[in-house]
């Protein structure tokens, strides 16, 4: 007797686009990606028709852009790449949470145990260092002992 392992099947691009049409997500393509959007919160989604390659994050919809969530320490924002920044309200992190669980459901990736607790920020901007998060760092030159 012979035993044969059933061959899993990869979900094309397609696949995970239809899967996320019957978990109630509005699906766009546009020139920037795929755009998927539920909750009132979207994320763009990059691929080619055999799979998606990448997903950016996710953020709640400020008139046509997407703000990310950011932890000021006292207070969390959501900022757009236009800079507009609004103070991110209780049922908005709610929104985002759902979002990105049902989100990473319909394109079968795993979620984690520490993200599935709560709504993750995109930048911690509350140690007030400067350009702490810029990727740049001063150069305080060299000390000379005298």
């Amino acid at each position: 007797m012979f035993f044969r392992r059933e061959k899993t099947k990869v979900a094309t691009f397609d696949d995970r686009l239809s899967r996320l049409k019957e978990l109630g997500f509005t699906v766009q393509s546009g020139s920037g990606g795929t755009i998927v959007a539920k909750y009132g919160c979207s994320a763009a989604l990059q691929g080619n028709p055999d799979n998606i390659t990448g997903v950016s994050k996710a953020g709640v919809i400020v008139g046509k852009e997407i703000g990310y969530l950011v932890n000021g320490g006292y207070q969390q924002f959501f900022v757009t790449d236009s800079g507009r920044k609004l103070p991110a309200l209780a049922q908005q992190l709610r929104a985002l949470h759902d979002f990105q669980e049902d989100l990473k459901e319909g394109l079968g990736q795993t979620s984690l145990y520490n993200t599935s607790l709560g709504t993750i920020s995109d930048r911690h901007m509350y140690d007030r260092v400067e350009d702490r998060d810029s990727g740049h760092t001063k150069d305080f030159g060299t000390t000379e002992t005298h």
